[in-house]
């Protein structure tokens, strides 16, 4: 379909311990046309944590390397920006630094026609700037409200971005019009699944991991990034109301979680590679999302839902745009009473016939068909420009 094409994907980092929209897209992009996948720069400021300026030396060293392969078809290099953007001559020289470095991995893709795509905002300066062919925009999140982040910055470069791509792509569906008033040629992408790696949890061959085994049951279950738009009161507060309950959570915690840990019910078991989830989520005996409401969650459209429907586990929610779509397979909960209540109906309710009915509910969203929905759009527009 992308033949004598290849693609400049700017995404997430590589390494990071949540394997997002970002990397999913990317992986299965590379089976269509050769990619370099460029680690982009955070948007936010390092801290002076010992876990961020690891990442930050590992960054400096992977860019003094050439790119490397990860996998036939799919190289990787990083392209680090210094952080104080704000100060003097700084966004020129990340500019003017960028362009040169991105020019100089695109060897490896050999004798093709170019196509940039952007699943991150802030490396768009470069975009219309690599001789490309086709600007994609896959916008996946509403970046401007991620905490941490210079909020300011981070909009006009969303802003700016959106305006000079060929092509837009929106996953949270609450920033659709918004984007087709700024681009006309912008589609509606949701998130997709791994239907297959996350079906594991329902094989008996499947193991639970050795710290989950001594869990007293009912489990219920959590995993992803612990960060600042997860509700850790209302978990703290179910754990206590449920002291007979296991709580247990999957994932790097970026926020304080000392009140849970100070829980015996309670257990965090930190993150864990992407593939070995379906044993996790096997534990569990009904999976939860207890986001906050707050302007991020409400533009988000949440892999975990659809995550946690493959394994076939019952799914206990706060309300969300994307997620209340679901509503026929994932309990809502409207406060913190009603969550208990949720939790309490799930449990009662769950059987192998509800489990394949929520197995089904996404059995065609595999990431696949995303993808390919996608790259006909891309072929479309490839073949407007050319006409």
């Amino acid at each position: 379909m992308l033949q004598g094409y290849g693609l400049i994907y700017f995404g997430n980092d590589w390494y990071a311990e949540n394997r997002t929209s970002s990397h999913h897209v990317a992986e299965r992009l590379a089976d269509a046309a050769p990619l370099l996948y460029v680690d982009s720069p955070g948007m936010r400021a390092p801290q002076a944590s010992g876990r961020d300026l690891r990442r930050a030396w590992r960054k400096l060293r992977a860019a003094l390397r050439a790119p490397v392969a990860v996998r036939p078809n799919l190289w990787h290099c990083t392209v680090p920006q210094l952080p104080f953007r704000r100060v003097p001559g700084v966004d020129w020289l990340n500019r003017a630094f960028g362009r040169w470095a991105v020019r100089r991995a695109m060897r490896v893709l050999g004798d093709v026609t170019p196509i940039s795509w952007f699943a991150v905002p802030h490396p768009g300066f470069l975009a219309q700037q690599l001789g490309e062919r086709l600007c994609v925009y896959y916008c996946i999140d509403d970046y401007a409200a991620h905490p941490g982040v210079d909020s300011e910055l981070i909009a006009a470069r969303d802003l700016e971005l959106t305006r000079r791509a060929d092509l837009v792509f929106v996953a949270p569906p609450a920033l659709l019009e918004a984007k087709r008033a700024i681009n006309p040629v912008t589609r509606f992408s949701p998130h997709g699944v791994d239907t297959a790696l996350f079906g594991q949890a329902r094989d008996p061959a499947t193991p639970v991991p050795a710290a989950a085994q001594d869990l007293a049951h009912p489990v219920v279950g959590y995993f992803g990034s612990i960060h600042e738009w997860i509700d850790l009161e209302l978990i703290e507060w179910l754990a206590r109301e449920r002291p007979q309950w296991s709580f247990l959570l999957v994932g790097h915690a970026a926020a304080d979680v000392s009140r849970l840990r100070a829980l015996d019910n309670v257990r965090l078991v930190g993150a864990q590679p992407y593939r070995e989830l379906p044993r996790w989520a096997k534990a569990f005996d009904v999976a939860i999302i207890p986001y906050r409401h707050n302007r991020q969650v409400a533009n988000a459209n949440p892999l975990k839902v659809r995550e946690y429907l493959a394994t076939g586990k019952p799914v206990v929610s706060v309300s969300q745009p994307e997620i209340d779509k679901f509503a026929r397979w994932v309990e809502i909960a409207p406060d913190r009473e009603g969550f208990l209540h949720a939790l309490d109906r799930a449990l009662q309710n769950d059987s192998p016939a509800a489990a394949d009915a929520r197995v089904a509910a996404v059995a065609g969203q595999t990431w696949d068909n995303r993808v390919d929905e996608v790259l006909r759009e891309v072929s479309s527009a490839l073949a407007r420009k050319q006409a």
